[in-house]
């Protein structure tokens, strides 16, 4: 049949001689200029294809499909017989197909079954610049595979790219450049009401566009669920002649057909979608954009293994993209949803997946391919290395590879599968169980959501989806058919949901963190459902799908998982540990059982003491928290102070025994409390030998000679000196028994003078001083005169220095 001309035909006859030419190539072709259709039927007749096939490569089953059936209704065939498309869970193609369209994931299993790719004569790429993960492996691998088929044709074809980049990495192939067929676009900017949600926001502006302008109208929201909340605001307040159409991942093929397919005559139609309608479709009618201006991807965090969900801004490129949507088949009107100042701060591109995505299904498959190293390959954009060592962590535990990154024969059989290394790990480890085709159900699940009905309990869904009849269903359930027969295996009884997913998710195991609906997982992430939910008081769960940030990560899909169960499946991960912490509140070293799965405490139980040298540790280190209190002797007191006075005074040999010391250092109480497990328990005999340990018996008599711990008299009197006392050693005594003593009292061979505190008969101190020499000379008279009216009972010389000490008053009639 004859075809509607379109701005790609110009550029067909110089794309079909540069491939004459050469086996490489770029077309970089504008958004309506018809690339994904018209290339691969004009190179059917090229003399280079001869009778081998053309794959091409689409990143969305959606446009795999659209783009299958408009080269058929082209060629006025059905799609299977000349063009054909192959997508995951569905097939239409036959010995006649010589087009071939895929989806990037689909060709990545063909390549690696294939290296030679046998019966293909060329790969074309389109939409090269979603820069998808498989995208980017399936051009590392078809430019390796060149060595094997030096004759294999590859087309890059992309609308916004640096064509001359990609040129360079295809070896300096020459870059065609097609001008789109666009219609005059106008941009309007709508300031966002902060205080309102972004679903209140789209509905007022959908409706308003559509009593403002003619036609039908594409929305871009982040997700499904954004989707569901604005159709449920629309519903009941859209003109007559409206339908709504949602259209995301997650529909049926039925219903995203029915999105894209043109509004009946005499209607229009806002389709609600997400940025699966960016590239690739083009949807009949469609004069209307309205752009919230977000986009939700997959993230991934190498340092907790976990891909989330997160709702960020689109792109520059991403916007023009969609603003062009409204431009495609007449002049149009784009409504962005952020003032017209923002549009310089989103990014310019898209970032490439290989950047920020879980690497282990990539590293599996380059193991598959034979490369260990990455640098093996020509990538635009090489692996980040923390994502890289994470994938190597995981594959290592599973048991994928060896150290030195080569496929073990487990991994051989997880590289079969067409799987999340994760899924491939949970079917095999099923079909070793004996339940491998539940287990390859709850993967398919996993992948297709809206299977089994959108409950987040997996367990659930995969009930229902046992009972659905449906032809997705059938589809599905045949799919994974396919995959419990790779995985083999013997048969047995039905396992849980949740034993399966734990087999896939061991670091995702979560355990109720008290509050209903929040948990903990084993890699110690937090993570919350809705605490209506029936999961929200199961004490643990199996996590397969979160979103959200650390703080705020939401559960989309989980199962529970009996402590039993958790019990036969990690038992050799299980650690029991005792440890030992003081409780203040009853002042005692107490002993805890616990038995942990990683971050998780399945068990914590009061146990007997039983190392004692820890407790000794802990105990002493609570005690020296308040040293003071401690059952100190006067003895011990003194020949603390002695020490600590010796340390500041002469030098750090000398060990320092303040309060201070003992708390910046509490171990040295440490070794004699062995046994003890209570404060109470610390007496003066222990403190006795910790301190004979730290000053032995030579030690101490160095002190008695240099600080002795009494001051004799000469009196007679054997008196404490007080080596704490704040203004340095100190002696009270009262003056009457220093009488004839004409030096002063001093230590430490006489070069520390003490402070006398002198006392009264009634032991009320009448004078401090550091020279008694002089005490005798100066005030001495003032002092006896003003005393000895009140104690004329004792005596009051007038030279001291010639009177006899005495510590008794005159006998009475004296």
């Amino acid at each position: 049949m004859s075809m509607p001309p379109l701005p790609i035909d110009a550029v067909l006859p110089r794309l079909a001689e540069a491939l004459s030419a050469a086996t490489t190539a770029v077309l970089v072709a504008q958004p309506g200029a018809g690339k994904t259709t018209r290339v691969p039927l004009a190179l059917l007749a090229a003399p280079w294809r001869a009778d081998g096939r053309i794959i091409v490569l689409e990143p969305r089953r959606l446009a795999a499909r659209a783009a299958a059936r408009q080269m058929a209704h082209l060629l006025g065939e059905d799609v299977g017989q000349t063009v054909g498309y192959r997508v995951r869970m569905e097939a239409k193609v036959s010995a006649r197909t010589r087009i071939e369209v895929v989806t990037e994931g689909i060709f990545t299993r063909m390549v690696l079954d294939d290296p030679e790719l046998n019966g293909v004569a060329a790969i074309l790429f389109d939409e090269f610049h979603e820069r998808s993960l498989d995208a980017d492996l399936g051009l590392a691998l078809t430019l390796d595979a060149r060595a094997l088929r030096p004759d294999l044709r590859i087309l890059v074809m992309s609308a916004t790219i640096d064509g001359a980049r990609i040129a360079a990495l295809l070896g300096d192939a020459p870059v065609i450049d097609s001008p789109g067929r666009t219609f005059p676009v106008q941009t309007h900017y709508a300031e966002p009401d902060p205080l309102l949600r972004l679903e209140d926001q789209v509905t007022s502006a959908v409706l308003r566009a559509l009593r403002e302008h003619q036609g039908s109208a594409l929305v871009f929201l982040p997700g499904q669920g954004e989707i569901t909340r604005t159709a449920e605001r629309l519903a009941g307040r859209l003109p007559a002649d409206v339908d709504l159409a949602p259209l995301y991942g997650q529909l049926t093929p039925a219903e995203q057909d029915r999105a894209i397919q043109p509004a009946a005559a005499g209607r229009r139609k806002v389709v609600l979608a997400t940025s699966i309608a960016e590239t690739s479709l083009t949807i009949e009618g469609i004069t209307i954009v309205l752009d919230s201006g977000f986009r939700r991807i997959p993230v991934y965090e190498p340092a907790t293994g976990m891909t989330t969900l997160a709702t960020t801004r689109v792109s520059r490129a991403g916007a023009d993209q969609r603003r062009g949507r409204a431009g495609r088949t007449a002049p149009g009107v784009c409504i962005r949803l952020w003032n017209e100042g923002q549009t310089a701060a989103l990014s310019p591109f898209d970032a490439p997946e290989i950047l920020s995505a879980d690497l282990s299904g990539l590293m599996l498959d380059l193991a598959a391919w034979g490369v260990t190293d990455p640098g093996q390959l020509v990538f635009l954009d090489p692996p980040p290395a923390p994502a890289w060592a994470e994938a190597r962590a995981l594959l290592l535990r599973l048991g994928a590879i060896d150290p030195s990154g080569s496929l073990t024969p487990a991994g051989r059989a997880l590289a079969r599968l067409p799987l999340h290394p994760r899924l491939a790990h949970m079917v095999l480890a099923g079909a070793e169980d004996g339940d491998a085709q539940r287990a390859a159900e709850l993967a398919v699940l996993i992948g297709e959501r809206g299977l089994g009905g959108d409950d987040i309990d997996l367990g659930r869904r995969l009930d229902r989806f046992g009972l659905d009849r449906s032809r997705r269903a059938e589809d599905a359930r045949n799919l994974a058919r396919r995959w419990a027969k790779l995985a083999a295996g013997r048969s047995g009884s039905a396992l849980s949901a949740g034993h399966h997913l734990a087999r896939a998710f061991p670091d995702r195991v979560a355990q109720s963190a008290g509050a209903r609906g929040r948990f903990r997982l084993a890699n110690g992430r937090q993570a919350q459902l809705d605490e209506t939910h029936g999961l929200a008081g199961a004490p643990f769960i199996v996590v397969a799908d979160v979103t959200g940030s650390a703080g705020q990560a939401r559960i989309r899909a989980a199962a529970a998982l009996e402590q039993t169960e958790l019990e036969t499946l990690f038992s050799d991960r299980i650690e029991t540990t005792t440890s030992l912490a003081f409780d203040p509140t009853s002042n005692a070293v107490r002993a805890r059982r616990q038995r942990r799965l990683d971050a998780l405490r399945l068990a914590d139980d009061t146990a007997p003491v039983a190392d004692f040298e820890t407790a000794a540790r802990l105990l002493s280190e609570a005690a020296m928290k308040r040293p003071e209190a401690l059952p100190w002797t006067r003895d011990q007191k003194t020949l603390r102070a002695r020490s600590s006075f010796l340390h500041r005074q002469v030098g750090a040999e000398w060990p320092d025994l303040s309060d201070t010391a003992l708390a910046a250092d509490p171990h040295w109480l440490a070794a004699h409390l062995l046994g003890e497990t209570r404060l109470s328990a610390i007496k003066a005999d222990h403190l006795g030998m910790a301190l004979d340990s730290v000053l032995p018996w030579a030690r101490r008599q160095d002190i008695d000679r240099l600080l002795p711990s009494h001051f004799h008299a000469p009196s007679g009197s054997h008196l404490p000196i007080d080596y704490e006392a704040e203004n340095g050693p100190a002696l009270e005594i009262r003056v009457q028994e220093l009488f004839g003593l004409d030096r002063h009292p001093s230590i430490a061979g006489g070069r520390v003078p003490l402070l006398l505190v002198l006392l009264s008969p009634a032991h009320r101190p009448i004078q401090t001083t550091r020279d008694l020499p002089g005490f005798w000379r100066g005030s001495w008279k003032d002092v006896a005169k003003d005393l000895k009216g009140r104690y004329p009972r004792h005596p009051w010389p007038d030279d001291p220095l010639a009177a006899n000490p005495t510590s008794r008053a005159k006998p009475r009639g004296t």
